[in-house]
């Protein structure tokens, strides 16, 4: 039995639950063999005192794409994912609607990953581009 598109969504959207990504209420919208999107409200829970997204919110919203993507892509019964580093440029600022991240791998190796995370607005404007490393390490038996 092949399990459609809609329920793994809703599936790996369940898995968020009492997480980070339901404080900031990130939701897994689409994903392909190789890429990963998500979706946060900008509202002012997520905004810095100006106004604005604040870059944290945005990176918090990066970190939890690219883990995400690195982990679901991973056999996860022997393995688990960690992230190393994450980087994030901010480019345009957003004061409300939704932010984008897709998450794609620019290296899928056995132990490293590495994930290039644009993030856009409800426009296509571009909002931030964000580098992420990703570990895999062997689950103790």
């Amino acid at each position: 039995m092949q399990i459609s598109k809609k329920e793994l969504l809703q599936k790996a959207n369940a898995a968020s639950k009492d997480t980070l990504m339901e404080t900031l209420n990130i939701e897994i919208v689409d994903f392909t063999e190789d890429t990963l999107t998500a979706r946060m409200p900008v509202t002012p829970k997520v905004h810095q005192p100006d106004g604005v997204l604040h870059g944290g919110a945005t990176a918090a919203l990066a970190e939890s794409v690219g883990s995400f993507a690195s982990h679901i892509f991973t056999n996860t019964d022997e393995f688990f994912v960690r992230g190393l580093e994450i980087t994030a440029n901010h480019l345009k600022s957003v004061k409300e609607g939704y932010v984008y991240a897709k998450a794609s791998f620019l290296h899928r190796g056995r132990t490293t990953q590495l994930l290039d995370i644009r993030v856009i607005d409800g426009e296509d404007n571009l909002v931030s581009i964000c580098r992420l490393s990703t570990i895999t390490l062997p689950k103790k038996k």
